[in-house]
Parts: C-alpha cells; sequence; structure tokens
C-alpha cells in the first residue's frame, strides 16, 4: 500500500510539471515569440527555467501569464515579455561575465545562468537574497554568485563585466556600474525617477572606452533603493 501511494505521489508530480511545461512552453509561442523576441538561445533559456519555482505559493498559479507579480518585500518578478527582451538586448554569450543588479527572486539570474556559466548577481533584500540563492541551487544554477549589498555600488572584486543588467529603476545611471563594463560591454537598466517617466537605457562601451547610451522602451520597475533608504 505504501507503496503505491508513493508511486502515485510521484506520478501526480510528474503530471504537475508536464503542466507547468505546457503553460510555459505556451508562455513563450504567445507572450514571447508572438511579440518579436527572435534570439534562440533566448527562447530556449525562457522556455527551460522553470518561473513557477521563482514565485510565491499564493500567486504561482499566475506564473505564465505576461504580468509582473510580487515576490514580498514590496518587490516583483518582471512579466516574461520584459525578461525575454531585456535578454535579447543584452546579447549574452556563453564566455562573458555578468553582472545582475536586483536579485530579487531569482528567475532573471537563472534566465542569464542559462546563457552564461560567470553569472554575478546582487540583492538588497537579505531574505531575497538568501531565498534566490536556495532556488537557484535547487535547480542546479550553481555557477551563480550572489551577494547581499548596495546595487549602486556593483561589485567590484569581479569587474570588469561584459554585460550588466539592472532590473530595479535608478533615477539616474550609477555610474559605478558603467565604470565596472568592459571594453566591448553592454549594460542595460530602466532609468527614471517615477514610473511613469521610465526607459529601459541601453549603453555601449567601445573598445576604446568611449561610452554611448540610447534611451528604448518605456517600462515600469520597482524603484533602486541605497543602503541607507528605508525599505
Amino acid at each position: 500500500m505504501a507503496a503505491y501511494v508513493l508511486a502515485a505521489q510521484r506520478a501526480t508530480g510528474q503530471d504537475d510539471e508536464q503542466r507547468w511545461e505546457i503553460r510555459r512552453v505556451a508562455m513563450v509561442r504567445d507572450q514571447i515569440k508572438a511579440r518579436g523576441v527572435r534570439d534562440l538561445a533566448v527562447l530556449d533559456a525562457m522556455q527551460s527555467v522553470p518561473r513557477h519555482r521563482f514565485i510565491p505559493a499564493e500567486v504561482r498559479g499566475s506564473a505564465y501569464i505576461d504580468s509582473p507579480l510580487p515576490i514580498g518585500f514590496d518587490q516583483t518578478i518582471s512579466q516574461p515579455y520584459i525578461v525575454a527582451r531585456m535578454t535579447e538586448l543584452l546579447e549574452v554569450e556563453g564566455h562573458h561575465r555578468v553582472l545582475e543588479i536586483g536579485t530579487g527572486s531569482g528567475y532573471q539570474a537563472a534566465v542569464l545562468a542559462s546563457l552564461s556559466d560567470q553569472v554575478f548577481s546582487v540583492e538588497i533584500v537579505p531574505e531575497l537574497a538568501k531565498s534566490a540563492a536556495e532556488t537557484l541551487r535547487s535547480l542546479g544554477f550553481r555557477h551563480v554568485r550572489l551577494r547581499t549589498g548596495d546595487g549602486y555600488e556593483g561589485w567590484p572584486e569581479y569587474a570588469p563585466f561584459d554585460r550588466i543588467m539592472v532590473t530595479a529603476a535608478p533615477p539616474e545611471l550609477p555610474e559605478a556600474l558603467v565604470d565596472q563594463m568592459a571594453p566591448g560591454g553592454r549594460l542595460l537598466a530602466p532609468v527614471g525617477r517615477t514610473s511613469e517617466t521610465q526607459r529601459l537605457v541601453l549603453v555601449t562601451k567601445d573598445a576604446e572606452g568611449r561610452v554611448r547610451r540610447r534611451p528604448g522602451l518605456a517600462v515600469r520597475f520597482v524603484p533602486m533603493v541605497r543602503s541607507e533608504s528605508p525599505r
């Protein structure tokens, strides 16, 4: 009897994962590919990373709708299309050293880690950093290095970075992050003082160290806070 129950539980778990996978495939097809994301590596990453594992149980049923969702501590997980679009714009390759500012639940870090074997991520909320580390480890993303700290400072010990992604909105782009870009690097961040004025800004640095900034898509992200700011 006990063996039968165990087998039934395993079958149920497998069925659940199959249902999640069906929803994830539909998400990529209908929300991401249909809206113009074409990078095959990004599409594969979005289809392979289980977004529902990075979302609190009370909102997990909405894991694969195209919407941001709360993850606690006044933070959100970004909508799938934005994650995919930002990842595509960053143009990550396997040899790149990638810095993420704003780990949150760890979902974007997992997507980046599906594309590069050198991912570093900084999160200011200790509880989120701890939870993200546990989730990433449980899914096998052991090459993601996490630290709790002020994202405005970047992670100078491991700079320079070939790619930098910021997942919360500073009023102005932190110069420390620009300084930590490698020659030939790309940085992508939502920038704006309020949610109504934010734009994705793509920053590039050429081989001589010249920096260009190009504003793009209008977006809405949670504010990027400093360590001395009240949460």
